[in-house]
């Protein structure tokens, strides 16, 4: 006959049920700690601003941020770019990250009412993935000569032709047109962001750096080596490199219209502390600015008759403090530094001039700093020295004891030890011509002035007797 097993009691059933979700609770913790379902970290996009010319702090930015996202092990690399062009070296130092870059990189032109010219072309281009958002345009990419001159058609063409052929080699291997794009550099020619992508220039259109990494999750693209990847961008965590503090001030220096507001500056500050020795402060200051200045002009394009307008002004200033021209000199001083500012930097690049508004700003208050400053040192030298012995000489004195040759004479105040060219008896009014020591060598007055003389002699002779 089958056995039968005496059925649980409750307090045995409610031991096994507590057993029960011990095990299943370590089961679950020890689940989670196994490698193998480790949870998977959100893809990591490093985003890189590019905002301005193209120069070598800014080709010095992108690169430090390349390396940082390649040190994170980024899955992308985002440069939203708005720019109207810049150097050839600092663009091909960029591009030239880009391409061996080991993290794919996506080049965005952004926000709306932003721009990719001349330079930022040949980036933008040069990328994994090209995007505009709607409301840019791109190319304007034709060679301009930097640096003030003229070059032949010879020299034009070999430039203009060196451009297109860098943008062709490429453009090919990103699989973009590169008929149409040759165009941006032959012809100028610019495109808006529904151009560019219906001619193959780019990929997608994004509204904002959202719908970007929408479309760009789960989309294949071809690196330069012709290698194929996906990228996967779910959830993605975004990191904005931000410039350093030397970047920045760099950066901010290397703006046309500060540079120029930095050179002013700078010689306002020398000219205080020449004219004033012992200040110090100006001197210092006026030194590091001109230099600061001196280094971002020497990265621009300088045309030397802009620099050569702001100098004359500067002369027509000094003059107009010399001498009476009712302010002819200073209206030209202020005309020739406005057109000197406006001509300093010869480039026809938007955005990389110095704009009138800083011109006019900075050249009035200069003139007139700089012609009252003047007037004053000007009248303070001009002044007739009235202390010591060099304050006697020309003086007018009265013969106190005659002159025969020598004798005494009232002046200044004081009875002093005289000798005249010629006798001159008490009362007579003589002139100082020299001093030697604590005797007065002087001249009997012509009759012609003595009326005139003494009438001037008699206050001041009352008001120190008084004394």
């Amino acid at each position: 006959m089958p056995k039968y097993l005496p059925p649980m009691n409750a307090a045995a059933e409610r031991v096994g049920l507590l057993r029960f979700l011990a095990a299943a609770i370590i089961s679950c913790v020890l689940g989670l700690s196994l490698p193998g379902r480790a949870q998977t970290p959100n893809p990591l996009v490093m985003e890189i601003h590019i905002d301005g010319m193209i120069h070598p702090i800014a080709a010095e930015y992108v690169t430090a941020g390349m390396e940082q996202a390649t040190q994170r092990q980024a899955s992308l690399i985002l440069i939203q770019i708005s720019t109207p062009g810049g150097l050839d070296s600092s663009m091909r130092q960029i591009i030239e990250k880009i391409i061996s870059s080991p993290i794919p990189v996506a080049v965005y032109v952004a926000p709306s009412g932003s721009r990719a010219a001349s330079a930022g072309f040949f980036i933008l281009l040069a990328a994994d993935v090209a995007a505009m958002a709607p409301g840019t345009n791109t190319g304007a990419a034709h060679p301009v000569l930097l640096g003030g001159g003229q070059i032949d058609d010879v020299m034009k063409e070999k430039v203009t032709n060196d451009a297109a052929a860098y943008l062709r080699s490429i453009v090919s291997k990103r699989g973009r047109n590169v008929e149409v794009a040759e165009k941006g550099v032959t012809e100028s020619k610019s495109f808006t962001d529904f151009e560019a992508l219906k001619e193959g220039l780019i990929e997608i259109s994004a509204s904002d750096r959202a719908d970007l990494l929408a479309q760009l999750d789960g989309h294949e693209i071809t690196r330069f080596d012709g290698k194929k990847q996906v990228l996967h961008l779910q959830g993605a965590q975004v990191e904005v490199y931000v410039l350093s503090f030397r970047q920045m001030v760099l950066s901010r220096i290397l703006d046309p219209n500060v540079a120029f507001i930095l050179l002013i500056l700078g010689i306002l500050g020398l000219y205080v502390e020449f004219s004033n020795p012992g200040l110090i402060l100006p001197g210092v200051a006026g030194g590091i600015a001109i230099i600061l200045a001196l280094f971002a002009l020497s990265l621009l394009p300088l045309n030397w008759a802009g620099a050569a307008l702001i100098l004359l002004a500067i002369v027509f200033f000094v003059l107009e403090a010399k001498f009476v021209t009712h302010g002819i000199l200073a209206a030209g001083g202020v005309l020739s530094m406005v057109l000197g500012a406006l001509m300093l930097i010869n480039t026809r690049m938007p955005g990389a001039r110095i704009t009138l508004v800083t011109a006019l700003s900075v050249a009035l208050p200069f003139a007139m700093i700089t012609i009252f400053l003047l007037r004053l040192v000007i009248r303070a030298r001009q002044r007739k020295i009235s202390t010591g012995d060099i304050g006697l000489i020309g003086e007018i004195g009265k013969v106190e004891v005659p002159l025969s040759p020598s004798g005494k004479i009232y002046v200044h105040g004081e009875l002093w030890e005289a000798v005249s060219s010629s006798p001159a008896p008490s009362g007579t009014l003589v002139q100082v011509k020299s001093v030697e020591g604590l005797t007065l060598f002087v001249e009997p007055l012509p009759s012609s002035l003595k009326s005139e003389s003494k009438e001037e002699l008699e206050p001041k002779q009352k008001s120190a007797k008084g004394a």
